[in-house]
């Protein structure tokens, strides 16, 4: 069977198109109109393609590039291109699956975790405490958590909003993960008030952090 080029796919994309769609997802900030689902099943049929996925990328189009992301292969992106493309990736949907299904993935996770942490770019900087996160939770050995904790209440009040979130995300990781200092994270999420009135819809949990690590504590037995 052939490969598809890129031009084959941008065709189908095109018939996918939903303009309802693409004003509901321009409100949060995400310029395309295609059904995730349906574009999932397109990723299902072409499978692991990563000389295509680099092409959708260079396309510079929101929907092709969530669809690049979901056929590469992570571990073929050298630390320059992750780095690139995170800075590239102005669409929220796109920054969240480029951290998430590929940089999580791949051998450069730390060293860019470590670099984006520290950039001056907000929209960056939320990709290391994204990956920050991950490790809380996954592999703690090394972090330190105290130092973490004192950045998130120095800075995450007044820190941009996808920045804050990332920020309120590792202060809730931390609370719910590790118990000696839960007591902390609770105390810098209450004195903070960060997200405490963030609309949450019934049977969801709150991202306000002190209620999150409450809740999912609770989940776990108290422990």
């Amino acid at each position: 069977m052939p490969e598809t080029n890129a031009a084959e796919v941008m065709a189908e994309l095109a018939t996918l198109e939903d303009p309802k769609m693409r004003e509901a997802n321009e409100k949060r900030g995400d310029d395309h109109g295609v059904n995730l689902s349906k574009l999932r099943s397109v990723a299902k049929r072409l499978r692991t393609q990563q000389d295509l996925a680099r092409e959708l990328w260079a396309t510079n189009d929101t929907a092709a590039r969530l669809l690049a992301l979901l056929i590469c292969r992570p571990k073929a992106f050298g630390r320059g291109d992750l780095d690139a493309m995170l800075r590239e990736a102005r669409a929220p949907k796109v920054h969240d699956w480029l951290v998430n299904y590929v940089v999580k993935k791949s051998p450069h996770a730390e060293e860019l975790r470590v670099a984006w942490s520290a950039d001056a770019d907000p929209v960056v900087a939320s990709a290391g405490w994204a990956l920050t996160t991950e490790r809380v939770a996954k592999q703690p050995e090394g972090l330190d958590l105290d130092g973490l904790l004192d950045t998130i209440e120095a800075e995450m009040k007044d820190a941009p909003d996808r920045l804050q979130w990332a920020m309120n995300h590792t202060l809730a990781q931390i609370g719910i993960e590790h118990p000696g200092h839960r007591a902390r994270a609770l105390e810098i999420g209450e004195r903070l008030g960060v997200l405490k009135d963030y609309p949450t819809p019934p049977n969801c949990t709150s991202p306000y952090a002190p209620a999150w690590i409450n809740e999912m504590v609770s989940r776990r037995g108290g422990a």
